[in-house]
């Protein structure tokens, strides 16, 4: 053994401890938390910044998009109120109005009036067009023939009529307190000789003007200048406030009936407030009892951005509420995006840092050992058949250290070349499992089809080698879903009829049923369809009834074996059961383990069942197995998701 002499010893203690104080941890441990939380804060503002700048600029971009659509929406208003504006004025210079309202008792003026009103009205298509006297007393209407017609009723009140009366063309809206409908009031004074003595009304329902804005996703409004809604998108809207109205207001309302059939004016619950961004737009939140709001937790529905613009030529204003969720949506993206970007780039500074630590560490080592070395070559002089030993020493040591990693690489490649084996094996013994079933049934089919020939019914012959083709197709298919199986890959879902599907299992294995006189029962409900693969689900019931007819076969006779399928609530299910002798408790845990099996050697590789409830998990179902059977035995339970089939009527 090499022994170093005192003074040695002492050196490399003297390194050794040198590169511990290096390689410690730091004292000061409440700096680096510190540092942590510093940053975390400093994520936390940076995301809350994001989220207010990301916010702003969303509301910007909406801002621009909802008042390009206010636009359109005020033009078409406009354009529409516009098409009539002119027609009080025409009706003012007409003869027979003139001539009536000169001679407000001649009943053959008045009835020239009232057709030539009536005739207007018809081609501009409005509401009703009515003469009133300088009383506001109405003298001709287009309705004079309909019920609640205009004529000797009086206006008087009304502000349209003032506003003629004093010279200027009068403009309002209002509900009718004759048609109780609701429409725009277009005013014109009649003059003769210098003195007014009537006025020219038009009346436009406007109730068609709102009816596109439904189809919009934004809440789309018009309030007059009292804040009352007269036109929205919304229809339980329409005569409702967007806040409580003064007393003074109230009262002016009922002197001039603007709304009296319209009940009582409620307000709108709203609430505004600024976004967290600030700006200057205006989000509100509806109450959730206000009609088309979206319920909320603290009673209020989600944000909405308010803007509005007038509608020219009126007192009125066009609101838009757009719904503010996709603003909300960009700015946590933003600020999320944000935050797991100074994560990332904090957790790239620590490992920098990490690294630095390490390389400082390296050269601090290698000082150390750069000044062991220099002492030990100090001391070779007097050392050297010591350090020649645990020369000798080292090398053998290095030699050994090279054998141990030859082996341990020759080892793990063994070890892998095992494991492929192991895979290859596995995928083997799954793809026989899965062919014993469509090899059996084409050996029947052939045999079947040399007798048929040999008695001369080539109809059952061609029948068999059609089948036998089917089923050869089918052995490819099989091997295709055992690699699909084993990849994971997904599956294509259909409705499928579950009768079609034990219809199939049942003729594969019909040679066996009849060979060892299994009573095989069927109940199925009918048009019962599952949403599966036909092809997959055929082979799941094979190895169920295949473990089956072989548990029935310890049980003694009568062999018996059902195959039931239900519909449930959760979906549709398919049951093998058996009066076979049942599963034990400790087998029922490992049932479905790949490779487990209860049968003796060279009767089953353990893969059915893992494989079966493989594929049912691929299809979104369950394969369970129970000892409550309605035989006696077992009985395994696919549970599957419900298809709806097409059904046909004869």
């Amino acid at each position: 053994m090499l022994r170093l002499s005192q003074p040695y010893r002492a050196s490399l203690a003297g390194s050794l401890d040198e590169l511990r104080e290096h390689s410690a941890p730091p004292r000061a441990q409440w700096r680096r938390w510190a540092a942590v939380g510093l940053w975390g804060c400093l994520v936390a503002a940076a995301g809350a910044l994001a989220y207010l700048t990301a916010e702003r600029a969303g509301i910007r971009s909406m801002q621009q998009g909802t008042l390009h659509r206010l636009d359109v929406y005020a033009t078409g208003l406009r354009s529409e109120l516009s098409r009539y504006e002119y027609l009080p004025q025409v009706l003012s210079l007409s003869p027979d109005v003139l001539d009536l309202l000169r001679a407000p008792g001649n009943g053959e003026l008045r009835r020239d009036a009232n057709v030539y009103l009536e005739t207007v009205n018809a081609h501009a298509q409005a509401s009703a067009s009515y003469v009133m006297d300088e009383a506001g007393l109405t003298l001709a209407a287009s309705n004079w023939n309909q019920p609640g017609s205009f004529v000797h009723m009086n206006f008087s009140y009304r502000p349209y009529f003032r506003d003629a009366m004093g010279g200027a063309a009068g403009r309002f809206y209002g509900i009718g307190t004759v048609s109780r409908e609701a429409g725009y009031y277009f005013s014109f004074p009649i003059s003769d000789a210098g003195r007014r003595i009537g006025v020219a009304t038009v009346k436009v329902g406007l109730d068609k003007l709102d009816a596109p804005w439904a189809n919009s996703a934004d809440k789309v409004l018009a309030i007059d200048r009292n804040g009352v809604v007269v036109l929205s998108s919304v229809a339980g809207w329409k005569f409702r406030t967007l806040r409580p109205l003064s007393t003074q207001t109230l009262q002016q309302l009922a002197q001039t009936r603007q709304y009296t059939e319209a009940g009582e004016l409620t307000a709108l619950d709203l609430r505004e407030h600024q976004p967290w961004s600030g700006g200057a737009a205006t989000v509100v939140q509806l109450g959730t009892d206000a009609p088309g709001a979206k319920s909320g937790n603290d009673g209020f529905g989600p944000d909405l951005l308010l803007d509005s613009r007038p509608v020219d030529g009126t007192d009125w204003k066009l609101i838009m509420l757009s719904d503010m969720g996709p603003v909300h949506a960009f700015a946590r993206t933003a600020a999320l995006v944000t935050m797991f970007a100074l994560v990332f780039l904090m957790l790239l500074v620590m490992f920098f840092q990490q690294r630095r630590r390490i390389v400082r560490h390296r050269l601090a080592a290698r000082e150390a050992l750069q000044r062991a070395h220099d002492e030990l070559e100090h001391k070779v002089q007097l050392r050297t058949e010591a350090l020649s030993e645990a020369n000798y020493h080292l090398q053998s040591e290095v030699a050994e250290r090279k054998r141990a990693e030859e082996i341990l690489k020759n080892t793990l490649e063994d070890l892998v070349q095992t494991g492929k084996m192991a895979v290859l094996g596995q995928m083997s013994a799954g793809v026989t499992h899965e062919l014993n079933q469509p090899l059996a049934a084409l050996r029947t089919l052939s045999a079947n089809a040399v007798v048929f020939l040999e008695r001369g019914q080539p109809e059952q012959v061609d029948l068999n080698l059609r089948t036998i083709c089917q089923l050869t197709d089918r052995m490819g298919q099989i091997t295709a879903q055992l690699k699909k199986f084993a990849r994971r890959s997904g599956v294509e879902l259909q409705p499928v009829p579950l009768a079609d599907v034990i219809g199939d299992a049942v003729f594969l294995l019909g040679q066996r049923i009849r060979e060892e006189r299994i009573e095989l029962e069927q109940k199925i409900e009918p048009n019962l369809c599952a949403l599966c693969e036909g092809n997959r689900l055929e082979q799941v019931l094979v190895n169920l009834l295949v473990n089956a007819f072989d548990a029935t076969a310890a049980g003694g006779p009568p062999r018996r074996v059902c195959i039931v399928a239900l519909r449930t609530p959760e979906g549709v299910t398919l049951e093998v059961h058996d009066n076979g002798p049942g599963i034990a408790p400790e087998v029922m845990a490992r049932l479905f383990e790949p490779f487990f099996t209860t049968k003796e050697q060279g009767h089953g590789l353990g893969l059915g069942l893992a494989i079966s409830a493989g594929i049912v998990r691929d299809f979104g179902g369950l394969l369970r197995a129970t000892r409550s059977s309605l035989l006696g035995g077992a009985a395994f339970i696919v549970s599957l998701r419900n298809g709806h089939c097409e059904t046909t009527h004869d």
